[in-house]
């Protein structure tokens, strides 16, 4: 941990010169012998100077500089240990791969081990209220149910539609899962945890996990007992042989992959130790690659804010704080003359007496940073020339002369219609403002020009050369080709007219035949 120890903002340790400035210039102002000598005698300096009470030792030029030593430090954020962002709860990505090969539909759990996992992956995403999931669904192939949203009810309605009848390929492809999984938390631009519904991993899946950047969590579906697998019209799935097929979940196999890789491996329960257990490793997973990867350290500078407490209440004594302040303006005069010159007109000067000092001085730019009036600021901005900004100041007060302001600014930038409402408005507030209508007839001038300007410009015919127009109202729907190849999968998410389970099917068959091209 001290091998860690570093500071998170070191460029402020440059302002410890600051503190060392001080105690010189405390300890020049306190020789004050020094400073009259070259007026006064000698023989005569010595009984005229009268020296301090010899009461407390602690100099308030020492206790202001070790107040400054103390909130540099501070400021600069020392630390040693990393933290996990705030809201790791709220903001870890899942991508819930969920296995609809043929053995899901074994009946060794109930309903099955497919409607199992359904109703788990509906406890995970309650539990996962604002943060982004995405669904994958995958047997011989891999397929991209949903992308990563916050939206549970849409999430909800296309995970209640899984079934294994959906998959255009049989078999189980778990690389393909993680592979397509790895892709949208890669889009995502945040690390975040993959979670494996099935009731068996492949061998060649092994190196899919290994190298996998995300945290990988398995949650096996069913039973070592195994059971019998159910056919959509309640019939029996039978093997090769003609017996039953009675697959089993291998939990030793599942258990030896998780030590392989790393991988975090469980199996479903009754009740929701298994969704508690998961959301516990997609935090887990989310601040560990955060604390590896990221930059949060634990600022740990609030801890010097008891001692600087105990320095400043020193500063209630009687004489120290005009002792501080001489102090303070010392550093004034030694300071730049710009930047003295600023602290001092801010010691003695309100920002618009210093705008007003700079517009009278022809600074218009310095004069509108410094003007907190919003009339002034306007007018410091219409005389640089920046008009916009100009009008912008003065449409934060509505009296006559901000619209009459405003009208002026509004010209210059050749808006002359904003122009002529702006002095109708100012008119409506002051009536009979011979300024204000001798503007007005101009602005109106001006935009009277613009117009037969305008008109005067032939259109730009709107329709390409030699192109066929053809007026068909009263006529219902448009005739046309469609390019079926040009078809997306993801168009087919948008029909309605039909069930989730017959939308996924259709585009999951449309995405095979693509990629087997």
């Amino acid at each position: 941990m001290i091998a860690d120890f570093h500071f998170i903002r070191p460029w402020l340790l440059l302002l410890l010169l600051l503190p060392v400035v001080i105690l010189w210039l405390a300890s020049r102002s306190g020789d004050v012998r020094s400073q009259w000598r070259g007026m006064i005698a000698p023989h005569l300096l010595d009984g005229l100077v009268v020296g301090g009470s010899p009461g407390s030792k602690i100099r308030p030029s020492w206790l202001l500089a070790a107040i400054l030593v103390a909130g540099i430090v501070a400021a600069s954020g020392p630390t040693c240990q990393r933290e996990p962002p705030p809201f790791v709860e709220d903001t870890a990505p899942l991508v819930i791969a969920v296995d609809l090969s043929q053995t899901m539909d074994a009946i060794d759990v109930t309903p099955s081990r497919i409607e199992r996992a359904k109703l788990k992956i509906k406890d995970i995403l309650d539990a996962r209220q604002g943060a982004r999931s995405a669904i994958v669904a995958y047997a011989g192939s891999a397929h991209l149910v949903l992308p990563p949203t916050e939206d549970v009810a849409l999430l909800e309605s296309y995970s209640d539609a899984l079934a294994t009848r959906i998959m255009p390929k049989t078999g189980k492809d778990t690389g393909a899962a993680l592979t397509l999984a790895d892709d949208l938390l890669e889009k995502e631009e945040s690390t975040g945890t993959i979670l494996l519904l099935t009731d068996g991993v492949e061998e060649t899946a092994t190196n899919a996990i290994k190298s996998s950047t995300n945290g990988i969590v398995i949650l096996g579906v069913g039973t070592s007992v195994g059971g019998p697998v159910k056919t959509p019209d309640g019939g029996f799935v039978s093997d090769a042989s003609g017996s039953r097929l009675f697959p089993k979940l291998d939990v030793a196999r599942l258990e030896e992959i998780g030590k392989e890789t790393g991988a975090d491996v469980a199996t479903v329960t009754d009740d929701d130790s298994d969704v508690r257990w998961i959301a516990e490793r997609v935090r887990s997973n989310f601040a560990q690659k955060q604390a590896k990867d990221g930059d949060r350290w634990r600022d740990l500078g609030w801890w010097l804010i008891l001692p600087l407490t105990v320095a400043m209440a020193f500063s209630f004594r009687k004489g120290w704080v005009v002792r501080t302040s001489a102090v303070l303006l010392a550093i004034h005069m030694f300071s730049p003359d710009s930047a003295r010159a600023d602290g001092l007109m801010d010691m003695w000067l309100t920002h618009d007496q210093q705008g007003r000092i700079a517009f009278e001085r022809g600074e218009f730019d310095a004069a509108a940073g410094r003007f907190a009036d919003p009339m002034w600021r306007g007018i410091a901005l219409y005389r640089a020339g920046k008009f916009q900004e100009a009008v912008d100041a003065f449409a934060s007060v509505d009296t006559a002369e901000s619209w009459y302001d405003q009208g002026n600014s509004l010209l210059h930038l050749g808006k002359f219609d904003e122009a002529v409402a702006a002095y109708g408005k100012a008119l409506e507030n002051r009536k009979n403002w011979g300024e204000a209508i001798a503007n007005l007839a101009v602005a109106q001038q001006l935009l009277e020009a613009q117009k037969e300007k305008h008109e005067e410009q032939p259109e730009q015919p709107s329709e390409a050369p030699d192109s066929v127009q053809v007026d068909d109202k009263g006529k219902q729907g448009k005739e046309g080709t469609i390019n079926v190849a040009e078809q997306t999968s993801e168009m087919w998410m948008k029909n309605i007219n039909v069930s989730p389970a017959d939308l996924m099917a259709r585009k999951f068959s449309i995405e095979a035949g693509r990629n087997s091209q």
